[in-house]
């Protein structure tokens, strides 16, 4: 592998956007079981902006190898002591390297820094992938927290 950083990046700025319409393009076309397309995945985006991942009370972080982004976190503040965990994704050609894992440990220290002892998530029942890495690193299922559409598991962990 080579060097992997992971760094706090502007939401808007281009990594960014391209690492988030990959996201939104894995997670929608498991939704649908076949590729999204591009308009859909331009509705997708802007029905569910990204905007609340920047400061003062969010923070993106971009995992990159050189210049090429491969997988990103969000955090946000819900409330004061409660961050929320979003956006978090590997590129598929990346996953198995422990990039997720080094992405969560980011974004909880982040969200440390925003104040926050408690990190909470919700996902989906088909993205075994992310439960997995949940579970592995101390989350635990808890009753749902919001009404997102398409959160169907929730999941918090202590980190202070």
């Amino acid at each position: 592998m080579t060097d992997l950083e992971i760094v706090v990046f502007g939401v808007h700025s281009k990594p960014a956007k391209a690492i988030l319409r990959a996201y939104f393009a894995d997670v929608a076309s498991r939704y649908y079981g076949r590729a999204a397309t591009p308009a859909e995945l331009d509705v997708a985006m802007t029905e569910d902006p990204s905007d609340v991942l920047q400061p003062p009370r969010g923070v993106f972080l971009l995992a990159r190898e050189g210049t090429e982004p491969v997988g990103c976190a969000g955090v946000r503040l819900l409330e004061p002591g409660v961050a929320e965990l979003k956006r978090m994704f590997v590129s598929a050609d990346r996953r198995g390297r422990g990039i997720g894992a080094r992405l969560l440990a980011r974004a909880e220290d982040s969200a440390r820094d925003l104040g926050a002892n408690v990190v909470r998530l919700d996902t989906r029942h088909d993205l075994v992938e992310a439960r997995s890495l949940y579970v592995r690193h101390g989350y635990r299922e808890i009753p749902g927290y919001n009404d997102g559409p398409y959160a169907e598991c929730w999941y918090e962990r202590r980190i202070g």
